[in-house]
């Protein structure tokens, strides 16, 4: 199992450390993998620098996909994603 550190804006951090947001949508320029520890940092845009803090979560799943899998880039690149957790 790996370890990967990424960095958090705030307000995205602040939910995650709550327990409010369970999903984060990032590009998939790295490897990871179900098991592996996801390290956040809170990251400042003013500063430029992280603050600091930081959360470990364990990674439950991993879906990839690109724009070209659904059939639907032009109305994915005009109106964005959704990401819905289902309880």
């Amino acid at each position: 199992m790996a370890e990967m550190r990424k960095k958090m804006w705030p307000e995205e951090f602040s939910d995650v450390l709550s327990g409010k947001k369970k999903i984060d949508i990032r590009v998939a320029d790295f490897d990871i993998s179900e098991g592996d520890t996801l390290i956040l940092e809170e990251w400042n845009p003013e500063t430029k620098e992280t603050t600091g803090r930081e959360i470990e979560k364990k990674v439950a799943s991993v879906v990839k996909f690109n724009l070209d899998d659904y059939g639907q880039r032009e109305q994915i690149e005009a109106k964005g994603l959704y990401a819905i957790q289902l309880e």
